[in-house]
């Protein structure tokens, strides 16, 4: 065999490893991406009836404000419903599918790397660059498939403006600016030396050429250029039709791909090009706290989404003046936010803004308590549990830091939205108003915090199934006017329970349920957790002794007949061992001994 085909051995076998492992994940993502697409662009054709409603539309979307958020426009007059469709969701839906990719790459090229599994696949007779080229292949594979599945999908709905051209390259241009942001997140991972600083530059890289992509389209098109995402809105999918920008993804793709390989091929394993610095010597006296520890721990993720949600939240209101002139003149607008409600048009824009961005906040909220889960899963709580720690004050801790990231998270999305409505209304809504009804939402996210609870101390493989109602609250929220949804099924919506104050009163009885859920949930799932009911080491090591309550064994799938070793265990092939090892829910290096 060549020194070509060495490097590489191996390869087919460790790709169905790793899609095996994430298939679920995969099946989500693509699930949600194409339902998402194939459900607007059904949703469209009833929205602009009439050749009125297109054009006020098209005249709103060449606004500065609405040019920054979804790219650039065409002249009013070449408009017409699937122009429409592609304006408004190419972008965000290229970001969706970019954030994928940078969670996908960043798990299977760096976070398996930090938790020993790569190290053990080389260990076996496999090439060097194997996992590499495993992992480029899923990303490969999937991509590929979204492109596939959303142009055939787009192209049969049959809908006026969507040729089978059109539709192919709206497919294209998610699966080659996937691999874009794949491809940088695997240069990321070279560089740094830890999945959390791969995946933060990954994520930083993304939102830096959102900026540069909002600035050019604003003030000059030269410098939208130097972002991929900059290329991305120029392929004017269902207008001119412009593949160029998809090659430049694909040779930006390939380029930094290939050097990813080469790094990956002269790094030594765990190690970065780009080392950490080094922390303080001695810990503070809040870091020596629990709660401190939990902080310390979360913080880029605090600091990022805070960020974040504030530059959302005054995203929405800097068009917030432009859009009073013409909510009145839309009728699809009209019905969605239900104009003969006896309340302004713009307070119930300005209600269903708040709930995207509280939406959008809880999401940080469940991160924070997962995080347990993930550190448990690494073995990283045992020096706790070793001491006088009991895992009810642990979880104390981190549901503590959840509640506040919630309070954060909304003052920071009502202090974006009223800053961008006071520097551009005369008279803006008053700030008391506006932080009221972000806060009325605190209820709704303690419920969600205290779901997570329960599930890290009930079911914790079921974590997933949490992500999956938060997309059904978006999805009844932002379709369940225009779909005319029955009650009962928006009602299964943690925030169809909480009042608009804008235009409503308090509803004390439905905020004090859903704090009384929470702090239930969250009780339940504490006592499960520590009694060591939802103990994420649930295999049982076959001939172990002296099993400590609670704590659980570290055995990482030691089953009898799947390992071989002592106590009888029938020797498998090398490959079947490492496929029992990724399938139980903890690892160590000490399970390969």
């Amino acid at each position: 065999m060549t020194m070509k085909g060495q490097l590489a051995k191996g390869t087919f076998k460790i790709t169905k490893l790793i899609l095996r492992q994430d298939r679920f994940k995969i099946i989500v993502w693509l699930a949600g991406i194409l339902f998402t697409t194939l459900a607007t662009a059904l949703a469209y054709p009833p929205l602009y009836k009439t050749d009125e409603d297109v054009q006020a539309i098209a005249l709103t979307l060449q606004n500065p404000a609405m040019v920054a958020m979804l790219g650039p426009g065409y002249p009013p007059e070449d408009y017409n419903t699937a122009v429409i469709f592609g304006h408004e969701m190419l972008l965000f839906t290229v970001v969706a599918v970019a954030v994928m990719n940078i969670l996908m790459v960043g798990k299977t090229m760096r976070q398996d790397e930090d938790e020993g599994r790569i190290e053990l696949v080389r260990s076996l007779p496999v090439g060097r660059l194997a996992y590499l080229n495993a992992a480029a292949l899923e990303v490969f594979l999937v991509n590929g498939l979204l492109a596939l599945l959303t142009g055939f999908g787009l192209g049969a709905l049959d809908i006026s403006g969507m040729d089978w051209e059109s539709s192919f390259l709206y497919g294209c241009v998610f699966g080659a600016f996937g691999l874009a942001f794949a491809s940088v997140t695997a240069l990321f991972a070279q560089l740094m030396e830890t999945t959390r600083a791969a995946t933060m530059f990954s994520f930083a890289f993304l939102i830096v050429a959102y900026i540069i992509r909002a600035a050019g389209d604003v003030s000059n098109e030269m410098v939208s250029m130097i972002s991929p995402l900059g290329w991305a809105v120029r392929t004017e999918v269902f207008y001119s039709n412009d593949w160029r920008p998809v090659i430049f993804a694909l040779v930006f793709a390939a380029a930094a791909g290939v050097l990813a390989f080469y790094l990956n091929n002269i790094r030594d394993m765990g190690t970065g090009f780009l080392p950490e610095r080094k922390g303080r010597s001695r810990a503070s006296r809040f870091l020596q706290t629990l709660p401190g520890f939990v902080v310390r721990l979360e913080r880029t993720q605090i600091v990022s989404w805070g960020i974040g949600v504030f530059l959302l939240g005054a995203s929405y209101g800097s068009i917030v003046n432009d859009l009073e002139t013409y909510l009145q003149e839309l009728d699809y607008l009209q019905d969605f936010l239900n104009a003969d409600s006896g309340n302004s048009l713009l307070e119930q824009f300005l209600g269903l803004v708040l709930a995207i961005l509280s939406l959008i906040g809880s999401v940080p909220t469940v991160i924070v308590l997962f995080k347990l889960k993930s550190e448990e899963q690494k073995n990283r709580m045992e020096p706790f549990y070793s001491r006088p720690v009991s895992r009810y004050r642990m979880m104390a801790a981190f549901f503590g830091t959840a509640v506040g990231v919630s309070v954060l998270m909304q003052a920071m999305a009502a202090l974006g939205l009223w800053s961008a409505l006071y520097a551009t209304m005369e008279e803006p809504l008053a700030a008391v108003d506006l932080f009221r009804s972000a806060f009325v939402y605190l209820p709704a996210l303690w419920a969600l915090a205290g779901a997570a609870v329960l599930i890290i101390g009930f079911f914790p493989k079921a974590a997933n199934l949490l992500w999956l109602y938060l997309v059904y609250c978006f999805f009844v929220l932002y379709l369940k006017d225009l779909l005319d949804l029955p009650e009962w099924l928006t009602r299964l919506s943690v925030f169809e329970h909480i009042p608009d104050t804008l235009k409503e009163n308090i509803d004390w009885l439905s905020l004090t349920v859903l704090t009384a859920i929470a702090a239930v949930a969250a009780a339940a799932g504490d006592r499960l957790q520590a009694e060591g009911s939802g103990r994420l080491n649930i295999f049982r090591c076959a001939g172990s002794a002296g099993h400590r309550k609670g704590a659980g064994t570290i055995c990482a799938g030691w089953e009898k007949g799947k390992l071989p070793g002592p106590y009888g265990f029938r020797a498998v092939s090398p490959f079947s061992y490492m496929k029992s090892l990724l399938d139980a829910s903890q690892f160590t290096h000490g399970a390969g001994g």
